[in-house]
């Protein structure tokens, strides 16, 4: 059958087994971002602060996993949950602004992980991939975007096998970087300057030099953690691919918990190295970086290579989830119907050949961008905290309203204070991050507008668009794109 007549199917084509899965959930979060973890981390913080930061992301990210780990196992039959949880809780519009905002935070990623793999490139061609974002930069990265794009449309199956041969094929080279540094890093130095005060860490401000508070260097490597666990709901995306429901919960907290040690030791055992002033400066991949330090050459090639492949292998991953959203927003009406096609593999042709066509187009526009990589990843990781904080506020939901007991009889208050703690973190996430980057995510969401419209006019006729709530939930959309374009237009946010 045709890709232009054939439905898709949760129950067509391969299945994922735990091991699949699970391999999904950590290529999905282990992406070429966990290669400059050292220096992202190090920037204006000590290696205390890192500390607390990690811990206050892994409790965080825990009951944002949680949560969807338990309804995972309380709602199997919402698919694709990171969007159906929205819907399911607050209605459509709430739902579609979900699945978009979701759908460009993937395809957003992917560009990511094309800049830092162009610029692991240059460390093996010097000055032919400048930056990630030079021409030559843009050409590789747009053939690897369509390479990807041919070969999801071969089958889950064959793309889901290739990823769990990528996963394990990255943890490699982290594993070997956290045994060397185990055992060749000076243990007396790790905690030498536990609070950043002797010396005092400082950073520029409008051209003068400032003390860092220990508060802000909490703060600071909160939105890299957040970025760093994106895909922790990978599972939950394709959980109409499980073969067992059950394993979907088991895959979301097992990739959490291996995600968090690799993170942790990344970011601690490298001021065993260096000086956190000495991190701050190292260039990304700083992985590569602290390993020449310590080991010399060799070191810098092997996590260059391991940099490649984990990028290789998550932007896969990705590029199926990128594909699976729209897909299954198209099945359940929150986006066309066009989108709702697959082709004799299975695969999500219609959702991944538009998900292809906007990464090119982010592509082409990163060319024209100064600091492409710390761009596309404060996006992504803003543009994904829609999908968390619906999906917690929904676990409290039926917490409160008593639908939980229709589903279990047990594990309500775990799952009441990890949709409580979850959206809390999510809050925090937001205070924590910049402001120009923020104040994007309205403008975002609006960008989708036209599409719901068109969904909308499928799926109702000729009812009103927009219902009385979904009037109230428009306007104050458009309000904070008013106040956004205002605050540019004041020169008091700038992009």
């Amino acid at each position: 059958m045709s890709d232009s007549t054939q439905s898709s199917s949760s129950s067509g084509g391969a299945k994922l087994g735990l091991f699949a899965l699970i391999a999904i959930v950590v290529g999905s979060m282990l992406g070429g971002g966990v290669f400059s973890l050292p220096q992202n981390t190090a920037a204006t913080s000590a290696i205390g602060p890192v500390l607390i930061a990690w811990l206050i992301a892994g409790i965080g990210i825990y009951f944002i996993a949680n949560s969807f780990r338990t309804l995972s196992d309380l709602r199997p039959d919402l698919q694709a949950g990171v969007y159906m949880y929205a819907q399911e809780g607050f209605g459509s519009f709430i739902g579609f602004n979900v699945a978009w905002g979701y759908w460009l935070m993937t395809a957003f990623g992917n560009v990511a992980f094309a800049v830092i793999l162009m610029d692991a490139f240059n460390e093996f061609l010097p000055g032919v991939f400048t930056d990630g974002n030079n021409l030559n930069s843009i050409i590789c990265g747009s053939i690897l975007i369509w390479g990807y794009n041919f070969l999801v449309l071969s089958g889950i199956r064959v793309a889901g096998f290739i990823n769990t041969l990528g996963t394990i094929a990255k943890l490699v080279p982290l594993v070997l970087f956290v045994l060397i540094l185990g055992f060749l890093i000076n243990y007396s130095q790790l905690f030498d300057n536990l609070w950043g005060t002797s010396p005092q860490i400082v950073t520029q401000v409008s051209g003068t030099t400032e003390p860092v508070s220990l508060y802000s260097q909490i703060l600071s490597p909160l939105t890299v953690a957040l970025w760093s666990f994106i895909g922790v709901e990978g599972a939950v995306v394709l959980s109409g691919r499980a073969k067992n429901k059950k394993d979907v919960g088991k895959a979301t907290l097992f990739g959490f918990i291996i995600a968090l040690i690799i993170y942790i030791l990344l970011s601690v055992l490298p001021f065993g190295a260096m000086s956190q002033a000495e991190l701050s400066q190292i260039a990304n991949p700083s992985t590569s970086g602290v390993l020449q330090y310590v080991v010399g050459d060799w070191g810098k090639w092997l996590m260059s290579v391991g940099l490649i492949i984990s990028v290789l292998a998550g932007w896969l991953a990705w590029t199926i989830l990128c594909a699976e959203i729209p897909m299954v927003a198209g099945q359940k009406g929150a986006f066309p119907q066009v989108f709702d096609k697959v082709n004799k593999n299975h695969s999500a042709s219609v959702s991944l050949w538009v998900s292809s066509a906007i990464m090119q187009a982010a592509m082409l526009l990163v060319y024209f961008s100064n600091n492409a990589w710390s761009t596309m990843y404060n996006i992504c990781a803003l543009m994904v905290i829609p999908a968390y904080i619906t999906t917690t506020l929904y676990m409290v939901k039926i917490c409160l309203n008593g639908e939980y007991n229709k589903y279990s009889n047990k594990g309500k208050t775990l799952s009441l204070l990890s949709g409580i703690l979850g959206a809390l973190f999510c809050v925090l996430i937001l205070y924590a991050s910049q402001i120009q980057y923020v104040a994007l995510i309205p403008i975002l969401l609006t960008i989708g507008l036209p599409l719901f419209i068109w969904a909308r006019k499928e799926k109702r006729g000729n009812l009103p668009i927009f219902q009385n709530k979904e009037i109230v939930y428009l306007l104050i959309l458009l309000l904070l794109d008013i106040i956004v374009i205002a605050l540019l237009a004041m020169g008091m946010i700038k992009l």
